[in-house]
């Protein structure tokens, strides 16, 4: 037994303990070279071997294409769509400021969502969320929009940043964002009609919006107007009371600068709020104060005054037969409560009397009448910086009848800048200014339409006018205040005048002895109360408005009330000039 462990002869089939289980050279075909472990280390390390050649041919081209001028250009293509979708909007508007520098309307950067169709996979998951987010939107509108064919559509301009956040955080490609623009008028209401309003894409679609459009795009310097934010809510506050008082259609305000037209502020109402959307049949946008021509009524009888006296062919002192009523040809001229006596100048615009005004107009002559009302501006569109301007609608022919209606301010229809612009020419010494919303370097030179003393008799005898006549509702001690009442019937769809359907006008200057500042105010279809003793006419209702107006404005205006003025005298030196 133990010899067969020890025998030389059976060397080969001895083996040590665990020694039985080593690999020979040959058992079972198999070789060192053969041997599965080793195969699949081998292939292991020949696999990873080809990984990293993949790898660093890869990384060699990332590299190679980074550094190359096929990805500069890309990246330039990439920048210039870029651009392009951030230049889809206007350059920044400028702002517009009144003329003490507050802002009256400025732009506030804004985010726009849009959206690529083609690269939203599920429309209708996407729609529901955007429908949650922006409830304003109905689903349906979106889901057509992300179901389009256009490669780019709007979905929503003027994101809040809340908006934005919870559509940035859906992580859905083919949505983006874009950089815009919103206009914003802080004021509302206040100067609607001199300001208009921009479009979605902030182009200005009215008012000084779209008539300046190119310069608040071209430029970032603020514009800066000739209207005062503080007078304008002043009148604005007067005017709304009065049209509520009243229950009036609208009514309509101006204030200039009397000795350079300068508009310091403009009301019309209706009016509206340019941030919110409105509309476009609304008549809030219509601006009365620009847009709407009217027949002026007795304010008229003012620059037929200035022209007879201005053509030397009157004087303060003449008198004129008003004692029945004006047969014409075609025609006949009566008074609205009339004196039915002869009636100098200064009793013709204190009474308002048609007759009288029409003998002086006939006395005068037709053409240097419709010389004279061409001269201050009765013929044309005014040239103001807003895109709301109506054209004066002047008569076909200048006959007789023509001559005695236009003198007390039927027959022509103008709009109330023009009467106001024109009235201003009148009492500060002659000399007519263009109107303005725009804050002048330099007061222009202007051109001359009457004499400096006709301008000084005017002054006179519209004073008359509040102390003794139509106005003296708007006699406000102190100020000097001189004007024109004016009631014009309006005209029915048939042609034919309305008797209580009126406008009513009053047009002052302030303070006469110097005057600077000029007020117009206009209503339209005021009603009777009982306060007015059924009476609609400007006396009952523009004329007590206006008296409010300048008690408040002057002040604000830094109009120093002049209480030593001795009326008395001065009505003497008048009354003794005829």
């Amino acid at each position: 037994m133990l010899g067969k462990y020890f025998s030389k002869g059976k060397k080969e089939d001895f083996y040590l303990p665990g020694e039985e289980i080593k690999i020979g050279k040959s058992i079972r075909n198999y070789t060192r070279e053969r041997d599965p472990l080793s195969t699949c280390k081998n292939r292991l390390a020949l696999a990873a071997m080809g990984f990293l050649a993949v790898y660093l041919v890869l990384t060699v081209r990332l590299f190679d294409v980074c550094i190359s001028g096929d990805y500069v250009a890309r990246r330039e293509d990439a920048q210039a769509a870029q651009i392009k979708i951030m230049t889809s909007n206007p350059i920044k508007r400028a702002d517009i400021l009144d003329r003490n520098g507050t802002i009256l309307a400025t732009s506030l950067p804004t985010v726009n969502l849009y959206a690529n169709p083609g690269k939203i996979f599920n429309p209708k998951k996407t729609a529901a969320a955007l429908s949650r987010i922006l409830p304003e939107l109905k689903y349906e509108s979106i889901y057509r929009k992300l179901t389009s064919n256009s490669k780019f559509v709007y979905i929503k301009r003027n994101l809040t940043p809340s908006q934005q956040y919870q559509i940035n955080y859906l992580g859905v490609p083919g949505l983006e964002f874009e950089n815009g623009e919103k206009r914003i008028y802080p004021h509302k209401n206040l100067f609607a009609h001199i300001l208009g309003s921009t479009n979605i894409d902030n182009v200005g679609v009215s008012g000084i919006e779209k008539e300046l459009n190119d310069r608040l795009t071209e430029s970032d310097i603020p514009l800066r107007l000739t209207i005062d934010a503080g007078v304008q809510d002043t009148i604005r506050i007067h005017l709304a009371e009065a049209v509520k008082k009243f229950n009036a259609v609208g009514a309509t305000a101006i204030l200039m600068d009397t000795n350079s037209s300068e508009i310091i502020a403009m009301v019309s109402l209706p009016d509206f709020d340019p941030n919110k959307p409105i509309n476009p049949s609304s008549k809030a946008l219509f601006n009365m104060a620009t847009k709407g021509v009217y027949e002026p009524g007795s304010v008229l009888k003012i620059f037929n005054t200035a022209m007879s006296l201005d053509s030397g062919k009157v004087r303060v002192a003449d008198k004129f037969d008003a004692t029945e009523p004006l047969k014409l040809k075609y025609d006949t001229i009566k008074d609205y409560r009339g004196e039915n006596r002869w009636l100098s100048v200064p009793e013709i615009l204190v009474y308002s009397s048609n007759i009288g005004s029409a003998r002086m107009a006939l006395k005068v002559g037709g053409g240097e009448q419709k010389d004279f009302m061409e001269k201050i501006g009765f013929f044309d569109e005014l040239n103001i910086e807003v895109a709301e301007k109506g054209r004066p609608i002047k008569p076909h022919s200048w006959h007789e009848g023509t001559i005695a209606t236009v003198a007390f301010g039927y027959g022509l229809a103008v709009t109330p800048l023009h009467v106001v612009t024109a009235f201003s020419a009148v009492v500060n010494g002659g000399v007519y200014h263009q109107p303005t919303l725009l804050k002048r370097a330099q007061k222009d030179d202007g051109k001359r339409i009457i004499s400096y003393n006709t301008s000084k008799s005017m002054r006179d005898l519209l004073r008359l006018v509040v102390v003794e006549g139509s106005g003296k509702r708007a006699n406000i001690m102190g100020y000097e205040v001189a004007g024109k009442t004016g009631t014009a019937q309006k005209l029915s769809d048939d042609g034919k005048y309305v008797n209580k359907k009126v406008r009513t006008t009053f047009v002052a200057t302030f303070p006469v002895s110097n005057p600077r500042y000029s007020l117009l105010l206009m209503m339209d279809e005021p009603k009777a109360t009982k306060e007015t003793w059924g009476f609609v006419t400007s006396g009952w209702n523009t004329v007590p408005t206006a008296g409010k107006l300048i008690a408040d404005l002057a002040p604000q205006l830094n109009v120093k009330a002049n209480y030593d003025l001795d009326e008395l005298r001065r009505n003497r030196i008048i009354e003794a000039a005829y």
